[in-house]
């Protein structure tokens, strides 16, 4: 039943040339009979759609969150034509006003969403949606990341490991070791929580921060790092850098969370000849570097750069190191009970020789 009514949606769609009535041709009042609910950052997200292959999607990018964090469901309307042929668009143009948000592929692919109401509708080709790989990425996740952005979370370029309870937050430069040093934190019996992104949970006190503990992301170099890397090949990705993803269920990680708290920050220097050292960074530091690098703009910005003040009273280290082993030591300084063990941080910076 349900096929032969999304066969007649879709045939309706393919027809919009010629329909009587000029206001057809906008798609406006597109049937979306399929629709499932799912998870991502355990927030309740439910996308209505016409194409089976959007919600296998859906399923791929979030199926591995079950559980919610709030009884308040973001919808997201997803609608696929049989217009536009059988090849796929080239990456979409984003543009941002004010509020409103939107990603262009071409004429047939498009997403415009609306980031103070947190409404949307993307409209796509077939051919589109059949290419599941860049429809997850360029389409179905950006959507709901920018939503959720948008609404209950502040991005953030950092990884999240925690020892003892006691989460450390990190920052870097790309390419200065943030998700090497986070999974070899987890390797050593840490808990993994994310390797370059965090989400900081808005109105948190004290900050928590979400992320991606279901999987981990290496730079193909990290294969000289972790011989469990060897034989695992370059995962295909439509931007960035080419990485290896690697779910934490293949990996030596025996403790993985999906949320923790921010106990303190460590922004990372590699320095090829630095014994890992911690110094302490002035208050302030954190919430300063954070703003400037949001990918958010606009009054969506200005929301994010509000919430980042929580940072300003979270202890914030500069870790300089060259050995992997050692900066693990070192981040393991701020896990211990200062109280017991007479350590502080908080008045000079502390070396591994």
């Amino acid at each position: 039943m349900a096929e032969d009514l999304i066969q007649r949606v879709m045939r309706g769609a393919a027809k919009s040339k010629t329909l009587r009535r000029p206001q057809d041709a906008l798609f406006c009042n597109m049937e979306l009979p399929l629709r499932g609910t799912f998870f991502p950052l355990g927030y309740p997200v439910e996308i209505l759609t016409n194409d089976y292959g959007v919600l296998r999607a859906a399923h791929e990018s979030f199926g591995h969150a079950q559980f919610s964090r709030t009884a308040t469901t973001l919808q997201m309307r997803f609608g696929v034509s049989h217009e536009g042929g059988d090849d796929c668009p080239a990456e979409p143009t984003r543009r941002e006003f004010g509020h409103l948000y939107s990603l262009v592929a071409d004429v047939n692919n498009q997403s415009l969403l609306d980031l103070r109401t947190c409404t949307s509708f993307t409209w796509l080709t077939r051919a589109t949606v059949r290419n599941r790989l860049y429809f997850r990425l360029n389409f179905l996740e950006k959507v709901v990341y920018l939503l959720l952005g948008a609404s209950v979370v502040t991005d953030l370029h950092a990884a999240c490991v925690s020892k003892n309870g006691k989460g450390i937050l990190i920052f870097g430069d790309s390419g200065a070791g943030k998700s090497t040093l986070a999974y070899g934190c987890a390797r050593a019996g840490w808990t993994y929580t994310s390797d370059d992104t965090s989400y900081l949970l808005n109105g948190s006190n004290p900050p928590r921060v979400i992320g991606h503990a279901h999987r981990a992301r290496f730079r193909p170099t990290a294969k000289s790092l972790f011989p469990e890397l060897e034989c695992r090949e370059l995962t295909p990705r439509l931007e960035g850098k080419p990485s290896i993803e690697v779910p934490t269920s293949d990996l030596p990680i025996r403790s993985t969370s999906a949320e923790a708290a921010v106990d303190s920050i460590v922004y990372l220097a590699r320095n090829s000849s630095a014994c890992a050292r911690l110094t302490p960074l002035p208050r302030g530091t954190a919430t300063e570097r954070a703003c400037q690098e949001l990918y958010s703009a606009g009054e969506i910005r200005e929301k994010h750069e509000k919430i980042l003040g929580c940072l300003s009273e979270i202890p914030t280290y500069e870790l300089e190191y060259s050995d992997l082993n050692d900066a693990i030591q070192a981040l393991g300084l701020l896990t211990r009970s200062r109280e017991s063990n007479g350590i502080s941080l908080s008045d000079s910076s502390q070396s591994l020789v």
